[in-house]
């Protein structure tokens, strides 16, 4: 068994043949490679891993189990080896072996009797192709590292829970693989109202993070020009009027945007293509005959269920859009839940289908059931652990806001 001198070369030649491997090693090293061999599949794979070389001549055929189409497979599933261009050496002419080779993650063939002029042609090539390959791979954490960065920052502008009366509010924001464009908010105009909203932004991406933190800095500022921040009608309207979709790369954002009235309990509201927010009152007096099974089997009050929304079209869509608003009364200990449509567009099981989400009337269904207060982490598993379960990041950002007006 011959080995490496050291640890570093820019090759590894794996052949059973001394006189291939001294031939090999000669004309690679007169090009100014430097050159590993081995000679069994076992010394190669060994040497591979300490190695982690650019380029990995093999010959198909060696004594033993491995051959040198498993010894491709083995190191293309590798995370340290994959990058690595493998070069098999074979006397097998027929288009099947090329498919097969190719299909174990072989980069390239090279038939036998070997041609020098192509053995340095495709070296070269399999050489320029890992170090491809390699910033490829670098520039791509780059990039992660960048779109984190880019996350923590939006998360850290989301308000965080509070639990002094007159309102309560628990939050959840779980972003998807991708950069997304989820954003909310809430704060108190004045002493008596209250704003609460949510957004969603159309796309994901930096410019979809980028476009949800310019609403949110808009909205915080008040720097809505001639807009009463009370109404939230006129709200959307400007929020359109400044963001068109022409001038934000084609992106738009859903919205729902609230405004109560401590004082007399007034819920003031209009959406843009968001989903509905969920009100949930106290159930009717124990006398009424509305019931529903309970988790127990028997029968108990069923909540009063609403659904808050007004009809409009996302925001940017559309110049000159004009939005309606809605009034409700709010009982006490009445909980109030907003959310992005990441919340409920996740598999409805483990098992489901492509195609088949959990859906809007579902997912109410689960707040509907789920214990309050302050239980939002078991609604939401009820919702997204099936698709965490199997090992499946999120494809959209999931947000939920619960409000309970004690």
């Amino acid at each position: 068994m011959v080995k490496a001198a050291n640890s570093i070369a820019d090759i590894l030649v794996i052949d059973d043949d001394p006189i291939i491997r001294r031939i090999l090693q000669r004309m690679l090293q007169s090009q100014g490679y430097r050159v590993a061999i081995a000679e069994t599949a076992a010394d190669g794979l060994e040497q591979a891993l300490v190695i982690t070389p650019p380029v990995i001549l093999c010959d198909w055929r060696l004594p033993g189990s491995i051959d040198g189409l498993e010894i491709c497979r083995r190191l293309k599933e590798h995370p340290d080896l994959s990058m690595s261009s493998f070069l098999l050496i074979t006397a097998h002419a027929e288009t099947a072996s090329r498919v097969e080779a190719l299909e174990a993650g072989a980069d390239d063939l090279l038939m036998k009797p070997i041609d020098m002029a192509e053995l340095k042609a495709r070296v070269k090539s399999g050489m320029r192709l890992c170090q491809l390959t390699r910033d490829l791979k670098e520039q791509k954490q780059y990039l992660e590292n960048e779109l984190a960065e880019a996350a923590s920052y939006v998360q850290s502008l989301l308000p965080r829970d509070t639990d002094q009366p007159p309102v309560k509010i628990q939050t959840r924001f779980l972003p998807s693989q991708q950069l997304g464009g989820d954003c909310f908010d809430f704060y108190w105009l004045d002493p008596d109202y209250l704003v609460i909203y949510l957004l969603d932004v159309s796309g994901h991406g930096l410019g979809a993070a980028l476009l949800s933190t310019s609403v949110l800095n808009v909205l915080r500022s008040q720097s809505l020009p001639g807009t009463n921040f009370y109404r939230p009608d006129k709200v959307l309207e400007s929020l359109n009027n400044m963001f068109q979709m022409t001038a934000q790369n084609e992106k738009y954002f859903t919205i729902w945007y609230g405004v109560y009235n401590r004082v007399n309990r007034q819920l003031m509201y209009a959406s843009a293509g968001h989903p509905p927010a969920v009100l949930l009152s106290p159930p009717p007096p124990p006398n009424t005959t509305d019931v529903t099974a309970n988790s127990n089997g028997g029968g108990a009050p069923m909540a009063e269920t609403m659904r808050l929304r007004t009809p409009g079209m996302p925001i940017g869509m559309m110049p000159g859009t004009t939005y309606t608003w809605k009034r409700c009364s709010i009982p006490d200990n009445s909980y109030l839940y907003i959310f992005s449509d990441g919340v409920y567009e996740v598999p409805e099981t483990s098992l489901a289908e492509t195609g088949e989400i959990l859906g809007l009337d579902s997912f109410i269904d689960h707040i509907v059931k789920c214990p309050r207060p302050g239980q939002l982490d078991q609604l939401i598993s009820h919702a997204t652990m099936p698709s965490i379960d199997v090992g499946q990041d999120l494809s959209d950002d999931l947000s939920l806001l619960e409000i309970n007006f004690s």
